[in-house]
C-alpha cells in the first residue's frame, strides 16, 4: 500500500470529504490516530499559569535545524507580532487565522526551549533537552473534546499547548509514559502535582 493509499480505503469505507481532506493534512487514517481526553488536557492545565504574549521571554538562547533562527530575540519579536496580526484579524473579521500549529511550536521554542526539526519531518517536532518532542496546540476555536496523537510517531514526550480566546497560552510538557491506554480509543495520563 502506498503513502496515501489510505485516502481512497477512507472514501470506500464511507468518510466524508472533510474527514479525508483532515487525514490528508495529518497523513494518517483515522483508525491509526490516539487520542487524549479534552478532560484530562484541562486538568492537567488547571494550574500551569497563563502566559500573556508580552510576558513571553525566551527561558535560554535556542537553535533549531541548520543555525535558525539567526536570533532568538528577533524570533520572539515576529512570536508577538504574528500574535498581535492574528488578535487584529480576529477583532477585525470575527474570524481566526489559521496558524494554531506554528503558534504552538513558535512558543514552544521560546518558552520550553524546543529545537525544531525541519520542514515535513515525520513523527515529532524538535527536541527539548535531547528528546523527541511531539507539539500539540489547542485552538480557541476546538469545538470537540479530544486531541489527536498519531500512535505510531517517534516522540518521547508530548507538549500541550492552549491558545484560549483572549490568546493567552499555556503549554504542559508530558513524557510519553504519562499517557496510558494507546491499546484503547483514548490515550490518558495522570500526574501527580
Amino acid at each position: 500500500m502506498g503513502d496515501w493509499d489510505f485516502l481512497y480505503e477512507m472514501n470506500a469505507r464511507g468518510y466524508s470529504a472533510k474527514d479525508i481532506a483532515d487525514a490528508a493534512g495529518c497523513g494518517v487514517a483515522p483508525w491509526q490516530w490516539e487520542y487524549i481526553d479534552q478532560e484530562w488536557v484541562d486538568s492537567q492545565l488547571k494550574d500551569t499559569p497563563e502566559d500573556d504574549i508580552h510576558s513571553i521571554e525566551p527561558c535560554e538562547p535556542f537553535e533549531s535545524r541548520e543555525g535558525f533562527p539567526y536570533s532568538v530575540l528577533e524570533q520572539t519579536e515576529i512570536f508577538h507580532d504574528l500574535v498581535e496580526c492574528a488578535m487584529r484579524h480576529f477583532e477585525n473579521t470575527g474570524r481566526y487565522l489559521q496558524v494554531w500549529g506554528e503558534l504552538g511550536e513558535i512558543y514552544a521554542e521560546i518558552k520550553f526551549g524546543l529545537r525544531r526539526h525541519g520542514t515535513h519531518t515525520a513523527g515529532s517536532d524538535g527536541t527539548i533537552g535531547g528528546k523527541l518532542v511531539e507539539v500539540k496546540t489547542i485552538s480557541p476555536e476546538k469545538s470537540n473534546d479530544r486531541v489527536m496523537v498519531k500512535s505510531q510517531g517517534d516522540f518521547e514526550q508530548l507538549l500541550i499547548v492552549r491558545i484560549d480566546q483572549d490568546f493567552q497560552f499555556q503549554g504542559k510538557l508530558f513524557n510519553r509514559c504519562e499517557l496510558k491506554g494507546a491499546a484503547g480509543k483514548f490515550l490518558r495520563g495522570r500526574l501527580k502535582v
